[in-house]
């Protein structure tokens, strides 16, 4: 059944890691797919003549490429709020069945980005400046008492150490590609909470972080200037943490999450 809402020539949701200038085909990529047919039915997971059938690793992959893919187009707005998207409709611009597609959005659907609706699909959830500002507040008020203790006991070389994932959200920020800056985004901060050595703080910062990324209703597509000026402030939060200037960690930091991206 293809999506009811959804509109007439969408480009359809790319693989990240494909290339941003090339057309999206919507297919999974070769290495999950393959070129043989012998490749294709093991994607599917059917017997094959040249070797044992492992469904259950390639049925992983697969599911775990197209959630990927989707959480891409959340945050690039290829999947626009408010619009009902089915399975079978995404499966086929992908190139795979609706199985995987249902299981990454239900996995979605827990966290919030869509809804299930009976018998269509899934609708991209509305978001509204509300709700990002909620998330920024609560996101303060954990990640600030943290990284102020951090910045009083973790050594300058550790800061260090941190720094080429500062410089990869500057990557991402220059070209302008908004999933791979949310995904370096993500893994800079998580870099940082892991010096708490506290697991479950990083897992529910990390949360809080990926629903701060989705786009609001309505909202202004993220500049590339915006992007920029987000990552640039990574790199002056390593400087202050490094330095222990307390005030300059404070003052970034609770900056930083009323940005575009957080």
């Amino acid at each position: 059944m293809e999506e009811s809402s959804a509109r007439e020539g969408v480009r359809p949701p790319y693989l990240p890691g494909a290339d941003a200038g090339a057309p999206a085909t919507g297919r999974v990529p070769e290495q999950v797919r393959g070129d043989r047919p012998q490749d294709m039915a093991a994607v599917r997971g059917e017997h094959t003549h040249s070797e044992p059938p492992a469904p259950r690793v390639v049925r992983h992959s697969v599911r775990g490429q197209i959630l990927q893919a989707l959480r891409a187009a959340l945050v690039d707005g290829e999947l626009t709020p408010g619009q009902v998207y089915s399975a079978p409709a995404l499966g086929a611009r992908f190139g795979v069945s609706a199985t995987p597609v249902r299981e990454a959005m239900q996995q979605l659907a827990t966290e919030g980005a869509v809804e299930v609706v009976p018998n269509r699909g899934f609708r991209v959830s509305e978001r509204g400046p509300r709700e990002l500002a909620e998330l920024a507040e609560v996101r303060v008020l954990i990640e600030v008492p943290v990284m102020l203790r951090l910045a009083r006991t973790v050594p300058a070389e550790r800061w260090s150490a941190l720094r080429p994932l500062a410089d990869a959200t500057v990557t991402a920020a220059a070209v302008g590609d908004r999933a791979s800056y949310a995904e370096s985004d993500r893994a800079f901060h998580r870099a940082v909470l892991a010096l708490a050595g506290n697991e479950q703080l990083v897992a529910v910062a990390d949360e809080l972080h990926r629903r701060s990324q989705w786009p609001l209703v309505a909202g202004p597509a993220t500049r590339r200037a915006d992007l920029l000026a987000d990552a640039a402030e990574h790199t002056a939060l390593l400087d202050a943490l490094t330095a222990q200037d307390l005030a300059v960690v404070q003052a970034l930091v609770r900056e930083h999450f009323t940005g575009a991206e957080g």
